[in-house]
């Protein structure tokens, strides 16, 4: 009878060690911050230097902006990564802690302000590209004019997630061209919804002012717009930023040149399933 107490004694004592193993474990699980970043070339290095820009975590030196998480040397707060495709992310959030998108996304998407944006001197400046071979047409060079005008400056003053970054905008027109020798040929752009498809309808209609026919063909992903540069199904592509044009051309053996720099999207940490940045030790 004595033995049998006290093997029900262990048990029991068992069964309450598991008990409160269970319940520390479960405890530091949901006590583990979960970030959504975009899993592409250049912007999840983008999202991993931000947080870098933050003290929270540390990366190899020569990482750069093709960083992984793979690259991580320092993460003291334990902080966990969901790789998820970019235009994704926002529809994550309520499954993680937090996300960080670009800017284009967070306004589709109808966000709040982000929590965190990147350094104001972004280099992440979203350009126009052609194929090298028609960098300097007159095509290239009247498309460049219409998106480094003052009309499109104007319409980034009204817009809350991205910033123009062009200093000294023109009228829509390059006196360099000859607008009548181009009159009604067709210049076929790639690009992703917003705010690129609406920065192209104020080129389109400075274009069609010369009766140059601007067509805008509207993608939702961040590989298509090149490959239809590169293959001559379109005159140009409207999508990316310079960082991720520079790897694509490095990692496809590409040639695609930039004609203008346009605007940047800073990116953002936003609130997911936490309302503000104390989970992370930051007081903003």
């Amino acid at each position: 009878m004595k033995g049998e107490t006290t093997m029900k004694h262990i048990v029991k004592s068992i069964l309450a060690l598991t008990l409160v193993l269970i319940l520390i474990l479960g405890s530091a699980a949901a006590e583990t911050l979960q970030i959504a970043i975009p899993n592409d070339a250049t912007n999840e290095g983008r999202a991993l230097l931000l947080l870098q820009a933050q003290g929270l975590i540390k990366l190899k030196e020569d990482a750069g902006i093709t960083a992984t998480v793979a690259d991580i040397t320092e993460n003291e707060l334990g902080i966990t990564f969901n790789e998820v495709e970019a235009a994704m992310v926002p529809n994550v959030l309520a499954d993680v802690d937090y996300g960080i998108i670009n800017g284009n996304y967070a306004l589709a998407a109808e966000l709040p302000a982000a929590l965190l944006v990147e350094n104001a001197e972004s280099p992440y400046v979203n350009v126009v590209s052609v194929k090298e071979e028609n960098k300097d047409s007159d095509l290239a060079k009247a498309l460049a004019a219409a998106v480094l005008s003052q009309q499109v400056k104007d319409f980034f003053n009204d817009y809350d997630k991205a910033v123009s970054v062009v200093e000294n905008p023109t009228d829509g027109y390059d006196e360099t061209v000859d607008y009548a020798a181009l009159a009604g040929q067709t210049i076929k752009v790639a690009c992703t919804l917003d705010p690129h498809s609406y920065v192209l309808e104020k080129a389109k209609e400075i274009l069609a002012a010369k009766d140059i026919t601007l067509e805008i063909i509207i993608v939702d992903d961040y590989v298509t717009p090149n490959t239809m540069v590169d293959s001559g199904d379109v005159f140009a592509n409207f999508f990316a930023h310079q960082p991720y044009q520079d790897d694509f051309n490095a990692q496809n053996g590409t040639s695609l040149v930039t004609i203008a720099g346009v605007h940047v999207e800073p990116m953002g940490l936003y609130a997911g399933r936490q309302a503000d940045l104390a989970a992370l030790g930051l007081n903003k």
